[in-house]
């Protein structure tokens, strides 16, 4: 059973993880779950009133989630809001966690303006990652950036570096950069931690995983970059984004239930 909380209207905003991407599930609105979707169904289960909206668009880069999705959010009347935004910034080769900051310090200022509670997440320790294990001290300094910033404006950090739990490969997509149904879960378990929500999210026990032949490995990494890298780079190189022509799956604020409950 869901505690009763203080909330009653949940926005969220972001990319591609905050739109669930990763988790298919042709009973959510858009066709996928994803964190964001589980906490507010485990927030409106103690709150019969409770509205949710989800903004986030795959994709988006900081800039682009400032300019398109706070006043969005604002006029949505939120009273707790969660963002994740500049991960897709940090992976590019050419910018400066610090930088990034300091434009997100600029979000969150504007989403606390009426008072909400704003929930921050920091990145990923992405260490065991083929590509994105490079950019891995980049994410250290800029987890630390968000810190001073929560400190500073009184928001709550969901801490997804601190969650080891997500080395464990069954945790990511087949894409090795979105998160598969379990993550999404046991990331939602994590966001309500955070807000203090004691719910019924089931822990994660996985069975060990068997070891890999190197062979194994390698075949693995060959079909992942194929299906998965080269799209991703072509992308880039053509000023392409996944999310070009993708609406919000939940511009507008209702019940956060699945469609058949």
């Amino acid at each position: 059973m869901t505690q009763q909380h203080p909330w009653s209207r949940y926005v969220a905003i972001g990319d591609s993880f905050t739109e669930g991407i990763g988790d298919p599930e042709p009973r959510s609105k858009g066709g996928h779950r994803g964190w964001a979707d589980r906490v507010a169904e485990t927030l409106g289960e103690s709150s019969p009133d409770f509205a949710y909206a989800n903004l986030a668009i795959r994709g988006r880069l900081l800039q682009q989630i400032i300019d398109e999705q706070l006043e969005a959010a604002l006029l949505l009347r939120p009273d707790v809001i969660t963002v994740s935004a500049g991960g897709n910034d940090i992976i590019r080769p050419s910018t400066d966690p610090d930088e990034v900051a300091r434009r997100v310090e600029t979000l969150v200022t504007g989403l606390r303006s009426d008072g909400a509670t704003v929930v921050l997440f920091t990145g990923p320790d992405i260490g065991m990652t083929p590509v994105l294990g490079r950019v891995r001290g980049k994410v250290a300094i800029y987890n630390e950036n968000l810190r001073a910033i929560a400190q500073r404006h009184d928001a709550i950090i969901a801490d997804m570096w601190a969650m080891r739990e997500l080395k464990d490969p069954r945790m990511w997509a087949a894409d090795r950069l979105h998160f598969s149904p379990i993550g999404h879960h046991m990331i939602a378990r994590m966001v309500l931690a955070a807000l203090n929500v004691e719910n019924d999210l089931a822990p994660y026990a996985p069975e060990p995983l068997p070891h890999p032949t190197w062979r194994q490995a390698r075949v693995d990494d060959i079909g992942w970059a194929r299906e998965h890298l080269v799209p991703w780079v072509v992308r880039r190189i053509r000023h392409q984004s996944s999310g070009d022509n993708v609406l919000p799956k939940r511009p507008d604020a209702g019940s956060a239930r699945l469609a058949d409950d």
